[in-house]
């Protein structure tokens, strides 16, 4: 696997061996958010569409290790500057930077995950700005959560204070309150900056808090600071609720064999990063504002053979019949 420094900063890392280009094939660059490759979620979720990609399609790849501030809007304008035809930036930070290199190379495409709409401004003809409804897949796990919590209360933990982890709250509370009106929700925040999405220390002093004050279920959505969520469960025998991807295995006591992560809200980021390449192969590529959630399969729960046994069937009842009035649009899940 070739490395190469970019101001000293980023690791671009080329795809894995073997023949990744093929005739008439896409070249997509990708540049990961705050975390990178293993935080078990959001960016993990993110690489894996680049896999399927590159197994299903062909297609060859390169992605970039994140950096901070101008770092981004550097990385995404070498991958512009070389010979890729479509870049991806992931993570809501990279709004401002995707908009000023889209203008800036109008021949190639660009596909942002999670951009922030900001009024008045413009979206590039040739940038495929993607969001997806995390309030709608928030709603079911809270619904989950209500459900089955045996103590009244349960918790919340998003990583950085924003209006984007704002939506994941609401969500929650939402569908908690769908089941149990009178259930207690405690909330905590990991911090003001992108680091609040990688500090699993803070995660768990949090947990720890919010277990101690009652909580016997929390829902983080915060990167992987989440993982110090799972640890404190593990320590204390609670549950927890995973994010973006499937964390079953994250929770999983192998002392104990005891699971503690009931279900995951699962963002497709994975099909979203595979979607927008095929559709670029196709002569699809959607420009402009491109919004999934449960209608469009852009987000969910998990619910599979490893964690069925944790959720009761009437709970599942009860949340599927949620999910299907918010499908048909007779339900109207808020944002804050």
């Amino acid at each position: 696997m070739k490395k190469f420094l970019l101001f000293g900063i980023f690791v671009l890392l080329a795809a894995c061996s073997g023949k990744v280009s093929q005739k008439g094939s896409l070249r997509v660059g990708l540049v990961f958010d705050v975390g990178g490759r293993g935080d078990k979620s959001f960016n993990d979720s993110a690489y894996r569409g680049l896999e399927e990609a590159k197994k299903n399609l062909g297609i060859y790849y390169e992605f970039i290790e994140p950096g901070g501030g101008s770092d981004r809007e550097s990385a995404l304008r070498m991958l512009a500057s070389g010979n890729f035809d479509l870049i991806f930036g992931i993570g809501f930070m990279f709004t401002d930077d995707m908009n000023h290199v889209a203008k800036e190379f109008p021949e190639k495409k660009f596909a942002c995950i999670d951009y922030s709409v900001i009024p008045g401004v413009e979206i590039p003809q040739n940038l495929s700005a993607i969001k997806f409804k995390e309030e709608e897949g928030s709603a079911l796990v809270g619904a989950i959560a209500a459900g089955l919590s045996k103590t009244n209360t349960v918790g919340f933990i998003g990583g950085m204070d924003i209006p984007l982890i704002h939506k994941f709250e609401a969500g929650y509370k939402f569908g908690v309150h769908f089941i149990n009106p009178k259930c207690r929700i405690l909330t905590a925040y990991a911090g003001i900056t992108g680091e609040a999405f990688k500090n699993p220390a803070k995660g768990y002093e949090l947990a720890v808090s919010q277990y101690k004050r009652g909580a016997d279920i929390i829902y983080h959505a915060a990167g992987s600071t989440g993982l110090g969520v799972f640890e404190a469960a593990r320590n204390l025998d609670r549950l927890a609720i995973g994010v973006d991807s499937d964390q079953f295995e994250d929770g999983f006591d192998e002392k104990t064999g005891k699971a503690h992560v009931v279900t995951s809200m699962i963002k497709r980021v994975d099909n979203a990063v595979f979607e927008t390449i095929e559709d670029a192969l196709n002569g699809k590529f959607k420009q402009g504002l491109v919004e999934l959630g449960l209608k469009e399969g852009g987000v969910g729960y998990v619910y599979n053979s490893k964690n069925k046994n944790l959720i009761l069937p009437d709970v599942i009842k009860k949340v599927e019949a949620f999910k299907k009035q918010i499908i048909e649009g007779k339900i109207k899940v808020p944002k804050k």
